[in-house]
C-alpha cells in the first residue's frame, strides 16, 4: 500500500476513534474497531486480551529479534473547558480537533500505517509487533504490562506519544508516597501532646530543600514536591498523626529503590510508596534505532511526562506526531500533516534501522 493511501486511512480511523468514546477501563468499543481494521486491511491474526489488541507481520521468524511498536487508544476525560463536543472529529484548517486526536491518537494510527506498510514485507531483518493498548492514561494493570508474556522475546520498542517526531531518549519515571509523621493528642489549650504537625514540619522542608548530587544528563536532577497535607479533626485538638504526600520524578541517574532509600534515611515520618512501577527509562544514543533517528535529523531529549515507557523493561524510544503541550487539553487537536509526516518519518527509521538480537 502506497504512503498517501496509508495516510488518508489514518486519518479516516483517527476521526473513527475519536467519536467512539474509550475512557480509560472503558475502551471496548475501540478496540473492536481496531480489530475490524486490522482484519479488512488483510492482516489475517489479530488478538485481543481485554482492551489491548496486537498483531504480528506476516511473515515473522521467531529466529529475528522484534521491534514493539506501540501506543494506546485510551483517553482522560474531556475538561470542563471544551468549548467543541470532545467526540466530534472535525476538520478544520488543517487541523483535526477531538478528544484523543494528538494524545495519542495521531501517533496509534501512524504507527499502525506504518505497520500495514511492512506487514507483507518478506525481507525484512526483524519482525514487527503493533500492539494498541489500553490503561495507558491511568497507568492501569489491564494494559501493555499485561500482554508482555504475549508478546515474546522483545528487543527495543517504539512508544507513540506526542513528541513532534523528535527522540525521546530518557523519561522521568513517577513514585508517589505516602507519608505519615506521628505525634501524640492532647488538648491545644493546655501544654500536653505532641502536634504531629509540628512533627512533620522538617520532613516537609527537607523534601523542599534536599538535592540529589547525580543529575541525568537528559532528564536534568530528582524531582521531590509536597503536594498534599491532611492533619487535625478540631480547632482544640492537638494532632496526633499529619499525613503528607509527596510526587517523586526519578531520573534514570537513580533506581527507584536508591531514591526511596535516601529518602527514609533522612525523614523522621514512615513512608509508603504507592506504587514502584513507574521506573525511569532511558535508551542509549549508540542504540541502532537512535543513530537510524539522529541521521535522519531528529534531535534527542529526555520527557518529563510518563508513558507506558516505564512499564517495559526493554529499551524503548519514545517518539511520535503531535506535540505534547495539546495533550489533555480542551479543543484537543493535531495537524493531518502531522500524521502524514508521522508514518512517513516512521516508515524511513524502519526502513534505516538495524535490529540486533541481544
Amino acid at each position: 500500500m502506497e504512503q498517501q493511501e496509508l495516510y488518508i486511512q489514518a486519518v479516516e480511523l483517527l476521526q473513527q476513534l475519536i467519536q467512539t468514546p474509550s475512557l480509560s477501563k472503558e475502551e471496548d468499543k475501540t478496540a473492536a474497531l481496531l480489530v475490524d481494521f486490522l482484519k479488512t486491511n488483510g492482516v489475517e491474526e489479530v488478538h485481543q486480551q481485554q482492551h489491548n489488541v496486537w498483531a504480528f507481520n506476516k511473515h515473522y521468524k521467531p529466529e529475528l529479534p522484534t521491534l514493539l511498536l506501540n501506543s494506546h487508544h485510551d483517553t482522560v476525560k474531556p475538561n470542563a473547558g471544551y468549548t467543541r463536543n470532545p467526540f466530534e472529529a472535525s476538520i478544520e484548517d488543517g487541523k483535526l480537533f477531538g478528544l484523543g486526536s494528538n494524545d495519542a491518537g495521531g501517533c496509534l494510527v501512524s504507527l499502525i500505517a506504518t505497520f500495514l506498510y511492512f506487514y507483507e514485507r518478506q525481507d525484512l531483518k526483524y519482525n514487527l509487533v503493533m500492539a494498541a493498548t489500553a490503561e495507558e492514561e491511568i497507568s492501569g494493570r489491564n494494559g501493555i504490562e499485561s500482554i508482555l508474556p504475549q508478546l515474546g522475546e522483545l528487543e527495543v520498542a517504539i512508544v507513540g506519544e506526542p513528541t513532534e517526531m523528535h527522540l525521546a531518549v530518557a523519561e522521568k519515571g513517577l513514585m508517589v508516597l505516602d507519608c505519615t509523621a506521628r505525634g501524640k493528642a492532647g488538648h491545644a489549650a493546655r501544654e500536653e501532646g505532641i502536634n504531629a504537625i509540628y512533627e512533620a514540619l522538617p520532613d516537609i522542608q527537607w523534601f523542599q530543600s534536599y538535592t540529589f548530587p547525580k543529575v541525568s544528563e537528559h532528564l536534568g536532577p530528582v524531582k521531590m514536591s509536597v503536594t498534599v497535607v491532611q492533619a487535625g479533626t478540631q480547632h482544640n485538638v492537638v494532632p496526633d498523626t499529619c499525613s503528607f504526600t509527596v510526587d517523586v520524578r526519578l531520573t534514570d541517574a537513580y533506581t527507584m529503590e536508591e531514591v526511596l532509600e535516601t529518602i527514609q534515611q533522612n525523614v523522621k515520618a514512615e513512608v509508603k510508596p504507592r506504587s514502584m512501577r513507574l521506573r525511569p527509562s532511558s535508551i542509549p544514543l549508540e542504540h541502532p534505532l537512535v543513530q537510524a533517528g539522529i541521521n535522519m535529523g531528529r534531535r534527542t531529549y529526555g520527557s518529563p511526562t510518563t508513558s507506558d515507557q516505564a512499564l517495559l523493561p526493554i529499551p524503548s524510544l519514545k517518539m511520535g506526531p503531535g506535540f505534547s503541550g495539546r495533550s489533555h487539553m480542551a479543543d484537543e487537536y493535531i495537524y493531518l500533516h502531522e500524521i502524514e509526516e508521522g508514518i512517513r518519518l516512521y516508515i524511513e527509521l524502519l526502513e534505516n534501522v538495524i535490529v540486533d538480537k541481544v
